[in-house]
């Protein structure tokens, strides 16, 4: 593939990725109660729409999916630390556990304000679950329940994640080369 060539290198395969896509799913199933109401998994767009359709295939409990969208990149490579609520809900999250599920955290700015968004919509409970975390650039504190991997401070692509809506499509987790974005 000639964007395999935009790649400085690859941080986690597709074998890798789907093995601790299994994993994740395998806690949420054993975390959430077959008894209790089904959990709500709100897939943050465009970025985590390849993660939460694999994460989804494999849980074994009755859920309900939908998406919302939060923009805070634009074209850059940096969270601008304000993000925009551009699409939101149309699933009814009211008494409901709400698991939010992100391509990756960085900042954590976009996953507070949408936490606190999905509080005021009526969630009983909100929990992260993210692909990728990256704690070395956290700014705002939470606890995210299931990560998949620890990401080094990189700009990475690939596995649904862009850089000016380019690379979603790479199967595997890679670092840009800065030539590419700079």
């Amino acid at each position: 593939m000639a964007l395999d060539s935009h790649i400085e290198k690859v941080l986690w395969t597709a074998g890798e990725i789907s093995d601790r896509v299994a994993e994740l799913a395998a806690e949420i199933t054993s975390d959430c109660s077959p008894n209790s109401p089904a959990p709500a998994l709100v897939g943050v767009a465009t970025g985590a729409f390849v993660f939460l359709a694999d994460l989804v295939r494999q849980i074994k409990l009755p859920i309900s999916v939908d998406f919302i969208r939060a923009d805070s990149y634009g074209a850059g490579t940096e969270s601008t630390g304000a993000p925009r609520l551009s699409l939101d809900l149309k699933l009814d999250v009211t008494g409901k556990h709400v698991i939010l599920v992100e391509d990756i955290v960085d900042t954590g700015s976009t996953v507070a304000s949408l936490i606190a968004h999905l509080e005021k919509k009526g969630a009983s409970s909100v929990s992260v679950c993210a692909f990728l975390d990256k704690p070395a650039r956290r700014k705002v504190e939470f606890r995210v329940v299931g990560s998949g991997m620890q990401c080094p401070d990189y700009f990475v692509v690939g596995y649904g994640m862009d850089f000016a809506e380019a690379y979603r499509n790479l199967p595997y987790v890679g670092v840009l080369k800065p030539e590419f974005y700079s």
